[in-house]
């Protein structure tokens, strides 16, 4: 794939669509599926253009594991003004992920569920649907191998800012009109190869079945409203995910008051997004005093290369970044692609402080799971991202969980960083313990891995400094130290 110019790059960030994981839990941007046909497994889930800078004060929530036999990873997005349809995000994440890990039957943590073909995987992600006006529109895309489905998953997400309430997809259809909306809907489903009517009647028969099963409904940039269903919900299991698209003129006499308004944000967005709650938005993050030139040589003193996983994120990496300016010290971060495009102003921070900007994926998947050409798609829209954000290409990469072959190396011309001390400050969330593993575990020219996502990893940091310094370590960044043996 070749690299987009920088005109397609502004518009790419803007979208955060999703590139999944795999045969891909949410279907990434590699090829389009028709408009009004299967959705299957590589279907086109670009929302409209939203640039995520004017959504003052938006911050993503993000966690991941780094346990190869276990990996997840989870994002959605936390904007001001619309807390309840946050919360909903939140329970229906936190219950996906508890479900994955089979704690939702109580016990530890076990990765529960029959493994797919490529062993077990969850990843929840993201992409806006609008951002402008009153109103927010956002869909998270699972891939969850553990699923006796395909594992592939969407749902929409809407919040009405006029009436101050999170609103689920069959909200954008008024309450006289749904039944005409369902009709339509089984006409267009009726000749639809692996559709049955006793699957249409299962799935949109009663109230209670279409709330389940309309669960991701969005407008097209032309008004059109496609609807997306998961695979074995409307048709049988072997005809994939289907989509129906309804046309404006024949949708919009349907459309509730939010529906109306939701389909006018889609069409011709407003400059910015009002959700009428007041917010303070965070200060930006000031980039700290670069150290200079770093003329360590680390063939003839003890270094280490502290490396930062999953981010940027606010507030924590600013305080980060403070951290390591009081000790001179260098890092490297690995961002999160999704996260970029979000916070630019953070990765601008970090290579003006002095620090190296490197490539983990657009949204966390295991990478080893991805054909070739979604492999590609993950670190060139994150490297778009990272250029357009500090106007440099990074040159190194680190895979989701360590998860590495050689096609994955085949697929790109990044160079690999794995890490030596793995904190796994993700399980503990102690600053204590995270400090003490780096600080016991520790050898000159070791790798190490820590998550600036959670504040209790940054807390750590202060004490790692203090005590490595004092042992003579000099902190630099990966590609310094690998120049320099």
């Amino acid at each position: 794939m070749p690299r987009p110019a920088l005109a397609s790059v502004l518009l790419l960030l803007g979208s955060l669509a999703l590139t999944a994981a795999c045969s891909t839990g949410s279907p990434p941007a590699d090829s389009a599926p028709a408009e009004d046909g299967p959705s299957r497994s590589r279907g086109n889930d670009i929302g409209t253009q939203v640039d995520l800078t004017k959504l003052k004060g938006i911050s993503i929530v993000s966690d991941s594991s780094t346990d190869r036999s276990c990996p997840w990873a989870t994002s959605y997005p936390d904007v001001p003004g619309a807390g309840a349809m946050t919360a909903a995000m939140k329970k229906d994440v936190e219950g996906r992920l508890a479900v994955f890990l089979g704690t939702d039957i109580g016990g530890p943590p076990s990765c529960g569920g029959p493994d797919g073909p490529e062993g077990p995987e969850l990843n929840v992600s993201f992409s806006f649907l609008a951002a402008s006006g009153d109103v927010l529109g956002v869909r998270l895309g699972t891939v969850d191998r553990t699923s006796n489905a395909d594992g592939l998953g969407t749902r929409a997400y809407w919040y009405d800012g006029a009436a101050r309430k999170y609103r689920p997809a069959p909200g954008l259809i008024a309450d006289g009109s749904r039944d005409a909306f369902v009709t339509a809907l089984k006409k267009r489903l009726e000749k639809r190869e692996g559709v049955t009517p006793d699957t249409v009647e299962a799935a949109l028969g009663d109230q209670e079945s279409r709330d389940t099963y309309l669960d991701d409904m969005a407008f097209t940039a032309d008004g059109d409203l496609k609807v997306d269903f998961d695979r074995g919900t409307v048709g049988l299991p072997p005809a994939g995910r289907i989509s129906v698209t309804l046309p404006k003129a024949t949708v919009t006499p349907w459309l509730s008051d939010f529906g109306s308004r939701a389909q006018h944000q889609t069409t011709d967005p407003d400059d910015k997004l009002d959700l009428g709650a007041a917010h303070t938005p965070a200060p930006p993050v000031a980039a700290q005093p670069d150290p200079g030139e770093d003329t360590t040589d680390c063939s003839k003193v003890k270094c280490i290369a502290l490396t930062f996983d999953d981010g940027p994120a606010a507030p924590e990496t600013g305080t980060l970044l403070k951290h390591l300016a009081q000790h001179k010290a260098r890092a490297t971060f690995f961002v999160v692609g999704q996260n970029v495009a979000a916070h630019p102003d953070i990765v601008r921070a970090e290579m003006k402080s002095g620090h190296e900007i490197a490539n983990h994926s657009w949204n966390h998947p295991v990478l080893t799971n991805l054909t070739p050409a979604q492999v590609r798609s993950q670190l060139e829209r994150t490297d778009a991202a990272i250029k357009a954000a500090t106007g440099k290409e990074p040159a190194l990469f680190r895979p989701p969980y360590g998860a590495i072959d050689d096609e994955v190396k085949a697929s790109t011309t990044l160079s690999p960083v794995l890490w030596d001390v793995d904190t796994l400050d993700w399980k503990t969330h102690d600053p204590a313990k995270v400090a003490r593993t780096v600080i016991s575990q520790a050898e000159p020219n070791d790798v190490v891995l820590i998550h600036d996502i959670h504040p209790t990893s940054v807390a750590a940091v202060p004490e790692i400094l203090r005590t490595l310094t004092a042992r003579g370590y000099h902190f630099v960044t990966v590609s310094h130290l690998r120049a320099t043996l």
